[in-house]
């Protein structure tokens, strides 16, 4: 059989290493599996069927370290999930049985428990009875918070085959943003991640099992984990099974190119996350532990966690390597390997040792991400016809909405320099007329009542202005202290308890808070006020991790920089705003679903790489910015500007076409799985045009603001001069390079 491609030079630093105790797991899982009922009369697998598999050889790789005890527990655990797949296609998938889908599905959590004496049901299959084995003899040795993590991780991996069963017939290719995400649900790794956490002793703290630098290292172990997994597999997927759902497909569709060309890039974007992780790691984890005050022993745990996910990821490459199910010319266990010995190069895990090889792979887009040269010269920026399918619809109130929040700024301080704080001659009153704040809220809120407007426009007004202030002020600087100090006091006007009372204003920024905050949450629910709050604290901590970028001159990964980037364009925030007063009508885990964020997401992305286009020059040349969808793909691609727009402008239609896609075809499916009354899918019908009109409107604005147009850029803020045009210190160099552009150019 013709291979489709060559498989590409991976980036394996890190040597696999095999578990002395892997026949011990082999004979655990088979006596275990047939004592579950899984093997033989199951009418899904006999013994042959699991020794073929060899789940116990996978995790002797990806679970190097631990003692024969955990090492038959955690390959127990990959035997279960591996069958359950299984299972479920044969009764449900192939049936088509949705119903009976369901009805299975939702007996499984009952079966985890959070309090260890609580009864679980008789089970009536093997996947019943397995995971009540399991639980057991997992779940005493762990934490409560790691029960509660896990058991939800088991949840979404296994809703997800509801989730595949509604698609099973739609024949589509995702997108690329749409397929990571959904990848990381259905592929198993952030499941995956926390049998890390059990195989290696060392559970996660849960201070910190929810912060950014965490969820990024299991988010880039995720994606690395099955991207792999679709070059190995992309032969047999497409050619024998008629899957989709395969990176290497996507890419190749979406970027309309060979599969050779797919699969190399695909092959980048697998680098691009490893070393997304490894940045993690040095540049995030030690601000992590300062800021969070971890021990000593916590710190220790967090970083065994990720050496953890680390050898995940080379045992998982070097089983790869070895399977004679994947597309690796028969694996390397196919041949006579040679006997390992301490004293070579050669023998069992040494693909991934290959150090000269892992430089050469992984060295260019290391060093295009690290040395961008700011403020160079781009002209104006190219506006392609963006498609956008939403009527627009504005608000009859905005003329005077314009007058009120330059008012409400001014009395604020958001129009004058901050009293001793260099650089934050921000916006003036020109400006904040240029930037017609007024028009977007208009847009987006088009029904709201006039004292709504006001309060849509000021709270756009005050997180615009916050974005223009923190790399002015702080990223100009390089003062991260700053930067935190700033935003841990940002937290202090937003009190969940009404009747508390937060300390006097020092700037701008905290008097603005301090007036929005109370005027919107006054007459919401405290769990309403708390989303709300978080809404606002994920934006502001996203303005963080741009600070740190910039001191970096680092250009983020292109998954990371779309995730982060609906954070710093306030997506949840004015989202959240929009959704108002109707939380009571729809039950809250609704809003939890994944359709819903599916469909946010989308909106968001849509909405913020629209952003990106608009403002290409005003942040690449005049600010000197790393933070712009077009320049995160111009160096991931290493391609030009009108190629990386192309590509830009590509996704935002796909992710438009996904959030059509999504309300037509899956919100359906959530209104009959909750069984909602009518009055609460009004609402949510409501929700999705809603959301249109944000679209709509946010494209209405950036078509008729003057805040990114070239004639406006030359004039900033009580100057004559260029906004952001590189002054002080140092900055003789840049002012070089700019003449070098212009001058080649």
């Amino acid at each position: 059989m013709t291979k489709p491609f060559e498989l590409p030079d991976f980036y394996t630093p890190y040597p696999a290493r095999l578990n002395p105790h892997l026949e011990a797991a082999r004979t655990h899982s088979r006596k275990w599996a047939r004592g579950m009922g899984m093997l033989e009369g199951s009418g899904i697998w006999e013994q042959r069927d699991l020794d073929a598999h060899d789940y116990a050889l996978l995790c002797a790789y990806t679970h190097p370290d631990c003692d024969a005890e955990a090492l038959s527990l955690v390959t127990d655990w990959y035997v279960w999930v591996f069958f359950f797949d299984d299972h479920f296609l044969e009764k449900f998938k192939r049936t088509l049985d949705r119903a009976g889908g369901k009805e299975y599905l939702d007996r499984l959590p009952a079966f985890m428990p959070m309090d260890l004496g609580a009864p679980v049901p008789e089970p009536t299959n093997p996947v019943e009875a397995g995971l009540a084995d399991l639980w057991a003899r997992t779940v005493p040795h762990m934490s409560a918070d790691w029960r509660r993590r896990f058991a939800e991780s088991t949840e979404h991996l296994l809703n997800e085959s509801l989730w595949e069963l509604s698609n099973i017939n739609i024949n589509r290719v995702p997108n690329p943003v749409e397929y990571i995400e959904m990848r990381r649900k259905v592929g198993g790794a952030p499941w995956s991640a926390g049998l890390v956490e059990y195989a290696t002793g060392a559970e996660v703290p849960a201070r910190v099992a929810g912060s950014r630098p965490l969820r990024v290292l299991r988010d880039t172990f995720s994606d690395a984990v099955h991207l792999r997994n679709d070059l190995f597999s992309y032969q047999r997927e497409t050619e024998e099974e008629g899957e989709l759902s395969n990176g290497v497909l996507v890419l190749e569709t979406f970027l309309d190119c060979t599969t050779q060309e797919a699969a190399d890039a695909v092959n980048d974007l697998i680098t691009s996350r490893l070393q997304q992780f490894e940045n993690t790691v040095v540049a995030e984890l030690p601000a992590l532990f300062l800021e969070k005050g971890l021990d000593p022993k916590s710190c220790a745990d967090v970083l065994a966690y990720a050496k953890g996910l680390q050898d995940w990821q080379s045992g998982g490459h070097e089983w790869h390597m070895r399977s004679s199910r994947y597309m690796n010319d028969g694996g390397a266990a196919a041949g006579s390997a040679p006997a390992w010995s301490p004293f070579s190069a050669g023998g069992l895990g040494t693909s991934a040792t290959d150090l000269k090889k892992a430089l050469a792979t992984a060295g260019a887009h290391r060093v295009r991400s690290h040395t961008h040269v700011p403020h160079q010269q781009v002209g104006p920026s190219r506006i392609p016809d963006f498609c956008m399918p939403f009527p627009l619809t504005l608000s009859p109130h905005l003329e005077g909405a314009r007058r009120r929040v330059i008012d409400w700024a001014d009395r604020m301080g958001l129009l004058q320099p901050q009293p001793g704080v260099p650089l934050s001659d921000v916006w003036d009153e020109a400006a904040m007329a240029r930037h017609d704040l007024a028009l977007c809220a208009a847009g987006i809120h088009p029904d709201a009542t006039p004292e709504q407007l006001d309060l849509d426009s000021a709270w756009l007004a005050w997180g615009t202005y916050a974005d223009d202030y923190y790399p002015q002020v702080f990223g100009r600087t390089r003062d991260a202290a700053a930067a935190y100090a700033c935003t841990e006091r940002l937290k202090l006007f937003m009190p969940l308890d009404p009747a508390k009372t937060p300390p006097e204003p020092v700037n701008a920024m905290e008097r603005a808070l301090a007036d929005l905050w109370p005027r919107t949450t006054r007459p919401m629910t405290p769990e309403a006020r708390r989303a709300f709050r978080a809404a606002v604290d994920t934006m502001t901590a996203s303005w963080l991790w741009e600070i740190d970028n910039q001191i970096q001159n680092r250009i983020p990964d292109p998954v990371d920089y779309i995730e982060m980037r609906r954070a710093t364009f306030g997506s949840d925030l004015t989202m959240a705003l929009s959704r108002l007063g109707h939380g009571r009508h729809i039950p809250p885990e609704v809003y939890r679903t994944g359709t819903l964020r599916s469909l946010e997401n989308a909106a968001a992305d849509y909405a913020a790489l629209m952003n990106d286009v608009f403002s290409y020059q005003k942040e690449i040349e005049y600010e000197g910015e790393v933070h712009n969808g077009i320049l995160v793909v111009q160096t991931f691609f290493d391609c030009d500007y009108p190629t990386a727009l192309a590509i830009v402008n590509d996704l935002m239609t796909s992710r438009i076409r996904e959030f059509q896609h999504v309300a037509a075809k899956e919100l359906p499916v959530v209104y009959d799985d909750f069984q909602l009354p009518a009055e609460a899918r009004a609402t949510l019908d409501g929700y999705v045009r809603e959301l249109e009109n944000w679209m709509a409107g946010i494209l209405n604005w950036h078509q008729r603001c003057r805040r990114y147009i070239e004639p406006e850029l030359r004039h900033p803020v009580g100057s004559p001069g260029r906004l952001g045009a590189p002054s002080g210190l140092g900055t003789s160099a840049a002012r070089f390079f700019q003449r070098a552009a212009a001058s080649a150019g």
